[in-house]
């Protein structure tokens, strides 16, 4: 196959320059994170060219308006297009969800999960257990694309299926399109996978195929760790635009270097420690701003392992960082390195190496009986449940 000829992605009146999405992922692809990620590129190429999604909400915690989930929904005044991930598997509340978001003008896209494989969610029937109940999948597509009443482009996100006995992903993908959906997008890997094992891009490929003549393009997502590795899936798989999720942990300028990539220029180089240094506090300070600063603090912690990975920074710096309780305390300790020139110049080893969660394949938990009829549209109990708050 070949790339596509343009770099550019139109998702139903949506139009990107660069055919980059940020993959929505829970404590991370908040406000303060996709700003950065939209401050990094345009500070490094001029555009913030792609789309940068939200944290999975869920639909059922939106409709009964709990403050937890609506502080999640919050955008900047700088993100446009506004981009919503909801988790659903209720047709009722996925169209009252989306029909708030128009109605209320809260963002301007809506993607819909049906691809998370943790046991908690599957067990209960959500998340990527939902595209093999082909009647309950539709329903639910059906009822968002009804409630956008076009007004906002509608999305959807699956994985190739259960495992691989019980591939979806070509039926997911036809129904979606049958339904009104914009675009699908593919993870390329079974939920029995889980993240582990290298993603199956030549499913991304079968998709593109079965996808031909509906207009509706496909997003390939799955080991995009670089800038050569967006590229490589598009001309590989002929996929219309890329996903970045793994990729992103502690890269918030992996978007700058992918945009640059697949317009054809020149590829912003991998940031020295001291830039990094500079990079982690200006997200720290973006933190405390959405959130307060005791919060930001701690949650700055996750972050400034996947920063450093690959820096020599030494475990005592690690640790001190691990344990900081307010923006000055932050700022001392990261100015010791970016106020020296020897280890501010320092380059990371093996940047673009595979990270995040990887741990290894197991059986997918269902409800009993769950794969018995792949018609029954029940709508599954529970399986909100444990997700209120998004």
């Amino acid at each position: 196959m070949t790339a596509p000829t343009t770099t550019a992605l139109s998702i139903g009146g949506i139009e990107l320059d660069s055919p980059v999405m940020l993959a929505p992922m829970a404590g991370v692809t908040n406000l303060p994170f996709r700003v950065l990620c939209r401050e990094i590129e345009e500070q490094l190429t001029g555009t913030a060219s792609g789309l940068y999604v939200c944290e999975m909400i869920t639909a059922r915690a939106m409709v009964a308006r709990n403050q937890k989930t609506l502080h999640m929904t919050t955008f900047a005044d700088v993100e446009t297009p506004r981009s919503m991930q909801l988790y659903t598997v209720d047709p009722k509340f996925t169209y009252e969800a989306v029909r708030m978001i128009v109605e209320e003008d809260i963002a301007d896209h809506v993607d819909m999960n049906f691809g998370c494989p943790v046991p908690k969610v599957t067990r209960k029937g959500g998340g990527s257990a939902i595209p093999y109940k082909r009647r309950l999948y539709g329903n639910i597509v059906r009822a968002a694309v009804e409630a956008a009443d076009g007004r906002v482009p509608v999305t959807v996100k699956f994985r190739i299926g259960i495992d691989d006995d019980h591939h979806t992903h070509l039926d997911a993908g036809r129904i979606a399109a049958e339904e009104g959906a914009a675009a699908v997008a593919l993870h390329a890997r079974t939920a029995d996978q889980r993240y582990s094992g290298v993603a199956q891009w030549d499913e991304i490929g079968r998709l593109v195929e079965h996808m031909d003549g509906t207009g509706v393009p496909v997003i390939g997502n799955g080991d995009i760790f670089a800038a050569e590795d967006a590229a490589r899936m598009m001309a590989q798989t002929g996929c219309h635009g890329v996903e970045v999720g793994r990729g992103c942990l502690g890269r918030p300028w992996l978007f700058a270097q992918l945009g640059a990539q697949l317009r054809g220029e020149d590829i912003p180089p991998e940031p020295t420690l001291g830039e990094v240094a500079r990079i982690i506090y200006r997200h720290a300070e973006l933190l405390a701003l959405h959130d307060g600063e005791s919060h930001a603090c701690r949650d700055i912690r996750k972050h400034t392992g996947w920063y450093l990975r690959g820096f020599p920074v030494g475990g005592e710096f690690r640790k001190d960082l691990a344990q900081v309780e307010s923006l000055a305390q932050l700022e001392a300790l990261l100015e010791t390195i970016w106020a020296s020139p020897e280890p501010s110049e320092a380059v990371a080893e093996h940047a673009d190496d595979a990270r995040g969660r990887q741990g290894s394949p197991s059986k997918v938990a269902l409800p009993d009986g769950w794969l018995d009829d792949p018609e029954d549209e029940t709508v599954p109990e529970g399986a909100e449940v444990e997700n209120n708050g998004g």
